[in-house]
């Protein structure tokens, strides 16, 4: 085992080293997911100046995959090849749409000479091929690609990722960073959790206070929208339009009749009095009333709010204590199916119906379910109703940043040596069983207001789309160890002109030196990522609260802070300050060491403050939760500052400094 370990691990370097002899036949080269076919040739193709991007045939999907593939060639690369219709020559890349069914919807082939063919039945599969294509250049300097022949096509053809942006607001930046993310390691299916609430328990038991939010501009009833965070319509749409030009589908969920806070909130009457104010009252008219307008206005009309084909119902974790409200339930949900198909919609739901037993009829045919947890959606049994199914087992894959439950980060070696969606919990179906549509894994952001990030929320999440999407394309015949992919997926790239983690290299090293750093200046960099360290010398002047250090769009460090005039920063909405302050004129070296973990401040190379996970207490102290306090730290432009600032130096690693006395 040792030896092939070391074997594969030998290959991982051959394939990141500049090939220096065309002797030998190409070995499966490295992608992410793993390719599912591949013939080696000898040698590599080049690209030269006078390479170019051919269009074969007149087909205008084929030009706009060429044009999109030209435009994300030069943002990582930094060379525009032209596009131009017909006549290939040694050198180009041809595009073309082949006749070849056998690849199916998403499937597509690499002929790679003295020129690399592209062919696919579909645009979606010419599409995925260009992201082959890319993520093959990005592991050789000279751009060079091996020569050989590949087939690839994937095992299942959802393959997905839910983000809860009720319980957190996610900003539409990131949710169209993720779009380009998952676009380019072939995940095709984006859900968005658009309303959720906290636990109540974190707020003195009080519903009244307890934090929810629904995130989506809404005119039918004004004041339901999130004050802190929302995206309006047109956001929402022009997001689903960037998706679907990459091969993503969006799928929006609005969450009913359970984790709806944020309905009941703005209209109190149709909360349950007997189940919490976070599940609608089944029993009332208004509730229907409510419920239908609040889907009707993003369904209605010629050019909707919700683009694409499927909508998400919710229809989770409702009380199951009496048999009258199990009625209403099934109920509920079966009329919101019908609601969402009568728009020309697939209805989305949540498994709930082993939980919810009872005689009621629910609509199967033509319904997704997510299957999340087998005591509440019998995999088995909701089969045999005729439901279709996402893969999305709890146990196996969700995310709950720092909550203590569920995954903090998941288990990714488990998860590419033996998890594929024919696993349903402790449920195998056969491989691509046509009942399972494909897998998704999830971020839920249950404990509002524990000073999670989103930076935080990428670092979990995005090596989780690099591992399942092998899994959810390649499944269960991945040749690759896993040592050797989880090394290998570290040089590939998030996404074309994406870098939301802020990495500035892989190696260790200084990464920005500055003499003297002056007020506004701008320094070249947005910011640096998790495992830096960030240094200048002082000499302090008495500064304004408020002050500020660095900024970039997502962050801001202090000289000093709004509230206490101290060294700080603030992200997400959070403000975290260290208990140290300048005198006026004093002098010192001042260096900020960040991971995924912490954040520590050392002056003089003496460590004076580590901001770790901590604990905050809430309802009178009967329940606490985790607190984060990591910064992804900013460095885009200089703030107004009166301090003299020199020295300043920037590791994209954690310097070893002192612990103080």
């Amino acid at each position: 085992m040792m030896k092939m370990q070391f074997y594969w691990l030998l290959l991982a370097a051959f394939l990141f080293l500049p090939r220096v002899a065309d002797a030998e036949v190409n070995k499966k080269p490295f992608v992410i997911p793993e390719l599912q076919e591949w013939k080696g040739s000898k040698g590599m193709f080049t690209p030269t100046t006078t390479s170019r991007i051919v269009c074969a045939g007149k087909d205008p999907e084929v030009a706009r995959i060429a044009q999109q593939f030209a435009t994300d060639y030069e943002q990582m690369f930094g060379r525009r090849m032209q596009v131009v219709q017909g006549g290939a020559a040694a050198g180009d890349f041809v595009l073309s749409i082949s006749p070849d069914k056998r690849l199916g919807e998403e499937g597509y082939s690499l002929k790679i000479t003295n020129r690399v063919a592209v062919s696919a039945p579909t645009s979606k599969g010419l599409f995925w091929a260009t992201r082959t294509l890319l993520q093959l250049s990005e592991q050789q300097s000279d751009r060079a690609l091996p020569k050989g022949t590949a087939r690839d096509y994937p095992d299942y053809g959802i393959r997905g990722f839910m983000m809860d942006c009720g319980r957190k607001y996610i900003p539409m930046s990131m949710l169209r960073d993720y779009v380009k993310i998952m676009a380019y390691y072939k995940m095709n299916t984006f859900q968005i959790h658009l309303n959720d609430n906290a636990f109540h328990r974190f707020f003195n038991y009080d519903w009244n206070k307890t934090y929810a939010a629904f995130r989506l501009e809404c005119e039918t009833f004004p004041g339901l929208t999130a004050r802190d965070g929302y995206y309006t319509k047109k956001e929402f749409i022009d997001l689903q339009l960037l998706a679907d030009s990459l091969g993503v589908e969006i799928i929006p969920e609005i969450d009913v009749p359970a984790h709806s806070l944020a309905l009941t909130h703005y209209k109190p009457e149709i909360g349950s009095q007997e189940y919490g104010m976070d599940h609608l009252d089944l029993f009332k008219p208004e509730t229907y009333e409510f419920v239908d307008a609040l889907f009707r206005e993003y369904l209605e009309g010629s050019q909707p709010v919700f683009r694409g084909k499927r909508v998400h119902i919710g229809t989770d974790e409702y009380s199951n204590k009496k048999q009258e409200v199990v009625e209403k339930f099934r109920a509920f949900t079966d009329h919101y199916i019908r609601l969402v198909e009568s728009y020309g919609k697939q209805a989305c739901v949540w498994g709930a119906l082993t939980h919810a037993n009872g005689t009621t009829p629910v609509k199967s045919e033509n319904v997704l379910m997510s299957a999340w947890y087998n005591g509440y959606a019998d995999p088995r049994e909701m089969v045999k109703q005729g439901y279709d199914l996402i893969s999305i087992p709890d146990g196996y894959l969700y995310i709950v940043p720092a909550a203590g439950y569920y995954y903090d980060y998941l288990n990714t070696k488990m998860l590419y040596e033996k998890w594929t969606p024919a696993h349903v919990g402790k449920e195998v179906f056969e491989e691509k069983d046509p009942h399972i549509k494909g897998g998704m894994f999830a971020v839920w952001n249950d404990h509002a207001g524990n000073g999670i990030s989103t930076k935080d929320i990428h670092y979990r999440a995005f090596p989780a789309i690099q591992t399942l999407s092998v899994k959810m394309w390649t499944g269960k015949d991945c040749t690759v160890p896993y040592a050797v992919f989880d090394s290998c997926r570290l040089a590939l790239s998030e996404a074309p002109d994406v870098n939301f983690a802020g990495r500035i290299g892989t190696s260790p090293r200084a990464v920005y030196n500055l003499e003297t750093l002056q007020p506004g200046m701008q320094t070249g960099l947005r910011e640096i990522g998790y495992h830096y360290t960030v240094s200048f010398d002082i000499q302090a002047a008495r500064e304004e609260k408020g002050t500020v250090l660095f900024r970039s769009p997502d962050a801001v460090f202090y000289l000093s802070d709004p509230i206490s005039g101290k060294l700080g920063f603030a992200r997400d909405g959070y403000l975290n300050t260290f208990e140290y302050q300048f005198y006026p004129e004093e002098r010192a070296t001042v260096s900020i060491v960040g991971d995924q973990k912490q954040t520590s401040l050392y002056i003089d190379g003496k460590l004076k403050e580590k901001m770790d996970i901590g604990k905050i207490y809430r309802s009178g102290g009967k329940d606490s939760m985790n607190y984060v306090r990591t910064l992804v730290f900013p460095l885009e432009k200089a703030g107004d500052f009166k301090s003299k600032i020199q020295n300043v130096e920037v590791l994209n690693y954690c310097k070893q400094l002192t612990i103080d006395n």
